[in-house]
C-alpha cells in the first residue's frame, strides 16, 4: 500500500458514503475498498480474490452487531459480496485496551490483507504489529499527536483512516450539557485516563466547564470494577450532571453505565449513539 497515493482514492470512495448517517465503521468500508489492489470496476474475467479483513474493535460482536451489518450492506451495494469477496476476522478487546496487542499480533499471523480499527489503543496495536498490512484507522481523535501517522495530508507509513476530531466535541458537548440543566454548578466526566487519547480531552473539557463557572469532577475509571465506585462518588459530590467518554471500556459496558446513571438519577451525556437508553447522546 502507498498510503500517500491513497488519499486520494479514500477522497473519492468515501463520498459514495458521505451522505449518510452512518457509525465510522461504516464510513471506513469506503477507506477498505481504496485499499485493495483490485478496483470498483474489475473485469468479470478476472479471477475475483477473497480478501481477508482483520477488525480490531472495542465490543463482541454480538454488541456491535449493527456497525458489522452496515459495514457487509456498504461493502454489498459496492458489488463486494461476504464469502465470495472478503472475509471478516473479527477480534475484540471486549472492554480491556491490554488485550489488543495480542490480539493485532494474532490477525497479522493469520495474514489478513487490511486491519480495520476502531480507538486510539487499537490503532497503536495494529501500528506496532505491522508495517506493511494496510491498517485503516477509525474513531482516532489525535493520530498525528499520538504518533499513527505523520501528518493528515500524508500518513507517511501503511496507515490511513479518519480522524475524530473529538477533541474539539468535548468543549460542546459541555456547553450542551449547561443547556439542559442550566442550574448545574458541578459536573462529572467519566473517563478511562490510561487511554492516551483521553487525558487531552479532559483538559480541552475541564478549561470549558470552568469556562461557564462549572466545577468539574474527573472520574478516572479503568476496568469494570471503577463503574459503581465512580458513581457512588459522583452522588457523593452532589454531581448534577455527567459527560460519559468513549472507548473500549465505556462502550463494552454501555448497558451498564445507563443502567447506573438512571439508579443515581444522574442525567448524562453520551459520546456515542450506541449508549441506547441514556439522555443525551452525541456522535
Amino acid at each position: 500500500m502507498q498510503p500517500d497515493r491513497s488519499v486520494a482514492k479514500v477522497s473519492r470512495v468515501a463520498r459514495v458514503v458521505s451522505g449518510w448517517a452512518a457509525p465510522p465503521t461504516l464510513i471506513a468500508l469506503g477507506l477498505f475498498v481504496s485499499s485493495m489492489a483490485v478496483p470498483l470496476g474489475v473485469d468479470a474475467t478476472q479471477p475475483e480474490r477473497l480478501y481477508r479483513i482483520g477488525m480490531l474493535e472495542r465490543t463482541s460482536a454480538a454488541t456491535n452487531a449493527a456497525n458489522i451489518d452496515g459495514f457487509r450492506q456498504g461493502l454489498g451495494e459496492l458489488g463486494y459480496v461476504e464469502g465470495k469477496n472478503f472475509v471478516i476476522e473479527y477480534r475484540s478487546a471486549d472492554g480491556h485496551d491490554d488485550r489488543f496487542p495480542d490480539l493485532a499480533v494474532d490477525l497479522v499471523r493469520q495474514n489478513v490483507d487490511l486491519i480495520l480499527t476502531r480507538g486510539t489503543p487499537a490503532a497503536l496495536a495494529a501500528k506496532n504489529a505491522t508495517r506493511t498490512i494496510p491498517v485503516v484507522m477509525t474513531g482516532v481523535g489525535d493520530p498525528v499527536g499520538q504518533g499513527l501517522v505523520a501528518s493528515l495530508a500524508r500518513p507517511g507509513t501503511n496507515i490511513t483512516g479518519l480522524s475524530a476530531a473529538v477533541i474539539d466535541v468535548y468543549p460542546k458537548r459541555v456547553q450542551l450539557l449547561k443547556e439542559f440543566i442550566p442550574r448545574a454548578t458541578r459536573i462529572a466526566v467519566l473517563f478511562n485516563m490510561s487511554n492516551p487519547a483521553l487525558p487531552p480531552q479532559w483538559k480541552e473539557t475541564e478549561r470549558a466547564a470552568r469556562s461557564l463557572s462549572l466545577n468539574p469532577q474527573l472520574l478516572d475509571v479503568r476496568s469494570v470494577s471503577d463503574l459503581e465506585p465512580a458513581f457512588a462518588a459522583a452522588r457523593r459530590q452532589h454531581v448534577e450532571g455527567l459527560i460519559v467518554g468513549i472507548d473500549t471500556l465505556t462502550q463494552a459496558n454501555q448497558r451498564l453505565i445507563v443502567d447506573l446513571a438512571a439508579k443515581h438519577r444522574l442525567p448524562a451525556m453520551y459520546a456515542s449513539t450506541e449508549f441506547a437508553g441514556g439522555l443525551i447522546s452525541t456522535v
